[in-house]
Order: structure tokens, then C-alpha cells, then sequence
């Protein structure tokens, strides 16, 4: 094929364009939809073990909310080898990827598409992949959405044969990953005027999320505290155990709508309305969402001003008595 794709076909493909692109540790399928936008990065998606794209992401980027979203951003959605569906099976001799060679095979899916930047969306072992691709490759990531990402080596093979069935589910993944390969990613939190510019960290805002009943609440706390807390927020989603994009899209699709508007990224409102029930909503709920570990870290507050039919961010950092006083601020308003 050639080295870089045609994206007028992409463009004219609404449900997206697959691809089979060749990568120094062997093809690695992916499906387009739509082409970049102006400026903005590419949603770039990778799934858990023992699913594909469709299987792990259909139900949130089916979801209305989402859709309004994506609009206006294109979104690549990537399979690991072997776990699209119909995929062929290996050659004889083959050797799967490890952890570190997935997440070292997307920089030529960006080249190949003709994408600058991304914002990550990883579910459990795709959110460990594309942490170590931000950490590889920083100036390439602009945000990420990590959904029980685990840091450590330990327990996750445990917790992913957990989640696996063996009498639906594919298991090429499973069978042929060499999950003893997996590193500690050794991130690190950094300490103001002390080691900032030489830590091993990510440098770019990260949203973690993880369900209140999921197996892997401790190891996503234990990453949480890991992380810049000025650019890292927690969100621990109730009644959605370990799968909040599947039984909670909606509740995905809005955090991550405010995350990409903190980010500076518009996104087109429908109406006055719709931006006082957003800003009810955060309001109400400004307690439920942490940003750090510890007392010296304040929960983060997003405040959106309708200018020309699109939300413009700000985000502001207040002390949870704070928050609480603008709350009865907004509600006051509102009542008048």
C-alpha cells in the first residue's frame, strides 16, 4: 500500500476507512472517520484485552453526546494485531508484540494518516499502551483519557483473565501477548523546583477513570498519585463496575466533553439551556471529581462563557468552600 493514505476517501467514507498499515514490530489495523480538523488533534482510541475497537468503544461513540463531539474532531480507532474482526490468522512463527513495541508502532499509524497530535482514549491494557506512547513520545499527545490504567506489572494478568470470557470472547490477545513483558511504566510525581524537568511523568493533561466497584480501583489510585496533580483529575463513576464506557456513555461522553473544552477545544452548543444544565451539572457534582492525591490539591472547576454559539474554557482551581459558594452563586442567579 502506499506509504501515506488518501484522505479524500476517508472523507467521503461515514463509517470510516480501514486501513492495514505496516509499523517497525509488523501491520497494525486501523479504522478513520473523518479527516483532522484545522489545528486540532486526532481521538485516538485503543481497547482493552480480549476486545476490539468495536466490541469496547461502539457504545460510547454511538452515543448521542459523543457524536455531537466528535464533529469536530477525527477519530482513529485502533485494533491491536489479530483482534479486528475477521482478522486473519498469524503466519507461522510468529512472535505477538510486547507491551513496548504496541505502544512504539503508533507513531507511524500518526505519520501514515497525516496526523500531528492526539488525544488518547485507552481502556486497561490499551490505556497502558498509550501511557507509555505519551511518555515516549510527548510533543505527539495532547491529552489522555485512561480508564483502569494500571502502572504496575504486578496483578494484571490476574485482573485481565478476570474480565476475559473464554467462551465469547476473542482470545488471540490473551493467548499470544507476552504479558510478562510489561513493564512498571516508573512514573513519577513531580516535586516543585525540585525535579520537574527531569522526572519521568506525563506532560500532558490526563483524565482517569475508573468504575467504584472495579478490580482496579486501587491500581488507578495508585497511577493517580503517580501524576502531576495540577494536570491529572480522578473521576471514580458509580454503577458502572469495571466498564464505565459501556454502562455509563453518557457519563464518559460529558466528563470528556469538558475535558477536551478545558483543553482549549470548542465544541459547538445547541442552546442557551444547554449551557446552564452543564454548568448546573458541574456544579452539583464538583465534589465526585478529584484532581490529585492529598489536602494541597483542589478539585478543578470548569467555567464556560457562550460566545458565538461555542463554550469558551477556563478552568480555575478553588477551594472546595469555594466551589461550594459559587454553586449557591449559580443557584441564586438561576432562582432570580
Amino acid at each position: 500500500m502506499s506509504a501515506i493514505l488518501d484522505l479524500d476517501q476517508i472523507a467521503c467514507a461515514g463509517n470510516g476507512v480501514e486501513h492495514d498499515i505496516e509499523t517497525p514490530h509488523g501491520v497494525l489495523h486501523v479504522t478513520m472517520r473523518g479527516v483532522p480538523k484545522g489545528n486540532r488533534p486526532v481521538i485516538l482510541t485503543y481497547h482493552d484485552i480480549g476486545l476490539n475497537h468495536k466490541s469496547c468503544f461502539n457504545t460510547l461513540f454511538n452515543y448521542e453526546d459523543m457524536q455531537e463531539i466528535t464533529q469536530h474532531f477525527a477519530v482513529v480507532h485502533v485494533d491491536a494485531p489479530g483482534q479486528q474482526e475477521a482478522a486473519p490468522p498469524f503466519p507461522s512463527g510468529y512472535r505477538y508484540p510486547t507491551m513496548d513495541e504496541l505502544a512504539e508502532m503508533l507513531p507511524s499509524v500518526m505519520t501514515q494518516l497525516k496526523v500531528n497530535s492526539v488525544i488518547g482514549i485507552g481502556v486497561g491494557a490499551g490505556a497502558y499502551i498509550l501511557t507509555r506512547f505519551a511518555l515516549n513520545n510527548p510533543t505527539l499527545v495532547e491529552g489522555l483519557v485512561l480508564i483502569n490504567v494500571d502502572p504496575c506489572a504486578e496483578g494484571w494478568i490476574d485482573w485481565a483473565a478476570s474480565k476475559v470470557s473464554v467462551t465469547t470472547a476473542p482470545l488471540t490477545w490473551k493467548s499470544n501477548i507476552s504479558l510478562s513483558s510489561r513493564r512498571d511504566l516508573e512514573i513519577e510525581r513531580p516535586v516543585v523546583g525540585l525535579n520537574e524537568d527531569t522526572v519521568n511523568t506525563l506532560t500532558c493533561p490526563a483524565l482517569l477513570v475508573v468504575g467504584d466497584t472495579s478490580p482496579a480501583v486501587e491500581a488507578v489510585v495508585e497511577c493517580n498519585s503517580r501524576l502531576n496533580p495540577t494536570k491529572t483529575t480522578l473521576l471514580k463513576m458509580a454503577d458502572c463496575g469495571g466498564l464505565p464506557q459501556v454502562v455509563q456513555p453518557g457519563k464518559l461522553a460529558e466528563a470528556f466533553k469538558y475535558f477536551v473544552q478545558g483543553m482549549g477545544y470548542s465544541v459547538r452548543a445547541s442552546s442557551m439551556t444547554e449551557m446552564t444544565v452543564a454548568l448546573d451539572v458541574l456544579n452539583s457534582n464538583v465534589l465526585s471529581v478529584q484532581s490529585g492525591v492529598g489536602v494541597e490539591n483542589y478539585p478543578l472547576c470548569y467555567f464556560f462563557c457562550f460566545v458565538g454559539g461555542f463554550f469558551v474554557p477556563g478552568v480555575l482551581l478553588f477551594s472546595i468552600q469555594n466551589c461550594l459558594m459559587m454553586r449557591s452563586l449559580f443557584t441564586e442567579t438561576k432562582g432570580a
